[in-house]
């Protein structure tokens, strides 16, 4: 049986790869780049239907990763042309201009559409996404604090937040913000481990044994006998690793 050429392959299967990755939201930029170009090449993107809109940012942003910003502004014209006044046509633009300009220019560029309309959501989460590459982690917690106040239920949001407190050390805040990612997704098992994880950090060792025994008992469904004999996988290894890690502070706590 003859393989595929990864980089070349036939237009449907090109589609169908294009479609998974739209569909399980991965950014596997080098596959999505090698099946875009099919399209653009067999002059199919006008036959996509309303989907050649989504093929087009794909497209963009895969370009940008890998450095074709030829193709990135090709894509983002003809969605300028359709969409003129769209927030994502301008995350788009920024997004280039951070790729080539580099993140000042993109911060005064998203600042500027931040002026014309405070309420812009894609392009506030893209300005703290400067800012924090920036090293300014002054302003990207202000920012933060300031967009979840206005918009609390955005999970990236505080998972942001809780990130960048954990990067400096604040383990605290950090547990803080995770305690509100929590609230807005009880039922994810990672957020609840990751929590485990920085109350450790922090030093609170009965919330962090607390935390990774509740990871495990999501993690077990006692309604079925196979996961009583299984060993455990995921989230619940890193559980249980977790738990060896503070049993011993606990007791002594």
């Amino acid at each position: 049986m003859s393989s595929v050429d990864s980089s070349n392959p036939p237009l449907a299967v090109a589609l169908e790869r294009l479609a998974n990755h739209r569909t399980r939201r991965t950014r596997d930029s080098q596959d999505v780049f090698n099946a875009g170009m099919v399209v653009l090449e067999k002059n199919a993107v006008n036959k996509m239907g309303d989907e050649r809109w989504a093929f087009l940012e794909q497209l963009a942003l895969a370009a940008l990763d890998v450095g074709r910003t030829d193709i990135a502004d090709t894509c983002i014209g003809l969605l300028n042309n359709q969409f003129s006044d769209s927030p994502r046509v301008d995350c788009l633009k920024g997004i280039k201009i951070e790729a080539t300009a580099g993140p000042e220019a993109a911060r005064e560029y998203y600042e500027s559409l931040l002026e014309a309309d405070s309420s812009n959501v894609a392009i506030w989460k893209r300005l703290i996404t400067v800012y924090r590459s920036q090293g300014n982690v002054d302003k990207t917690v202000e920012e933060l604090h300031q967009f979840l106040d206005t918009v609390y239920t955005d999970l990236e949001g505080w998972l942001e937040l809780a990130d960048v407190y954990d990067s400096v050390g604040l383990y605290t805040s950090a547990l803080q913000a995770l305690s509100h990612a929590i609230l807005l997704a009880p039922q994810n098992q990672f957020y609840i481990l990751k929590a485990a994880e920085t109350a450790d950090k922090a030093g609170d060792v009965p919330l962090a044994l607390k935390m990774h025994l509740l990871v495990i008992d999501m993690a077990t469904d006692d309604d079925d006998p196979k996961t009583s004999t299984d060993p455990p996988g995921g989230v619940a290894v890193r559980a249980w690793m977790g738990v060896k890690s503070v049993r011993v502070l606990y007791f002594a706590y």
